[in-house]
C-alpha cells in the first residue's frame, strides 16, 4: 500500500530523518516508536504531506491501480486518495459544531455525499448527542473523538494517528484502543500510529518501526520488542 525508501528530511540545516525505509501492508496496524524528539512526528507529517521530503521515494499503490508518487502531492490530495490523518493538536474547528466539523471533512473527500453516514455516529455514539455543540465546548476526550471521527468520515484506506494517547486519561485510552482494534480487525483498515506508550502499542499494533535520532534502528513484529531492545533504545517510563 505505502512504501518509503531512503527518505531524508531537514529542518533548515538540521538533518532530521536519515534514509528511512518503511513498508505499510494493507490491513496491518503499524507503530512508529521511539523517545521524544527522535523523528516520529516528523515522519508522520512527511507521509501526511505536511512536511517536505528532501530526498527518497514515497509510493502509494492500491490493488488493481498503478503506483503513485506521493512526494508531488499536497496534503489535501493525499487525503482525497484515502489517507486520513489525526494530528496531535486535533485541528478541529473550535467555533463550529460537531456536525459542521464532520460535514466540512466530508466535503473535502473524494466521494461527495448529501448527508453524514450513520456509521460515524455508530462508532462515536457520544458525539451524536453532542452534534450541535461547538468544538470549543467539548471535553478533551470528546475533542479527540471528533478529530478521529473527522479523519474517518470519508472511509480512508490508511488512518494515521500522531501520539493518539498523549494527554488522555486511561479510560479513554482503553476506549481508543478498542476503536483502533475494531477498525483494523473488523473493517480491515490499515493504521499507522506514532506512539510512546508500549502497553498501548502491544495491544493494538502488529508491527513496529523504531526510530533513534531520525534513523531506523529496528523494525519487525511487535512481539519481537524484547527487554534487551527496549532497555537499550527506550526509557523505562515508555513501557507504560
Amino acid at each position: 500500500m505505502l512504501s518509503l525508501r531512503a527518505v531524508n528530511q531537514y529542518y533548515g540545516d538540521q538533518h532530521t530523518l536519515w534514509n528511512v525505509d518503511l513498508d505499510l501492508t494493507p490491513g496491518v496496524c503499524n507503530s512508529v516508536i521511539g523517545m521524544p524528539g527522535m523523528g516520529k512526528t516528523t515522519l508522520i507529517n512527511c507521509i501526511a504531506g505536511y512536511l517536505p521530503v528532501e530526498s527518497g521515494s514515497m509510493v502509494w499503490q492500491e490493488a488493481g491501480s498503478p503506483p503513485r508518487d506521493l512526494l508531488g502531492l499536497q496534503a489535501e490530495h493525499r487525503s482525497a486518495m484515502g489517507i486520513g490523518y489525526v494530528p496531535q493538536d486535533r485541528r478541529i474547528f473550535s467555533q463550529l459544531t460537531v456536525e459542521e466539523n464532520l460535514q466540512i471533512a466530508m466535503l473535502a473527500g473524494s466521494a461527495p455525499r448529501s448527508a453524514l453516514s450513520a456509521d460515524i455516529y455508530a462508532l462515536f455514539p457520544e458525539l451524536y448527542s453532542l452534534r450541535q455543540m461547538k468544538g470549543a465546548a467539548l471535553s478533551e476526550d470528546n475533542q479527540h473523538q471528533l478529530a478521529v471521527a473527522r479523519a474517518l468520515v470519508n472511509s480512508p484506506r490508511l488512518l494515521i494517528l500522531d501520539e493518539p494517547t498523549r494527554g488522555l486519561g486511561q479510560a479513554f485510552i482503553h476506549k481508543l484502543g478498542n476503536l483502533i482494534v475494531r477498525l483494523n480487525h473488523d473493517f480491515g483498515m490499515t493504521i499507522l500510529l506514532a506512539e510512546q506508550q508500549l502497553s498501548f502499542i502491544r495491544r493494538v499494533a502488529d508491527r513496529f518501526c523504531l526510530l533513534h535520532r531520525g534513523r531506523t534502528v529496528a523494525q519487525g513484529e511487535v512481539r519481537q520488542l524484547d527487554e534487551q531492545m527496549l532497555s537499550h533504545w527506550l526509557p523505562p517510563e515508555s513501557a507504560g
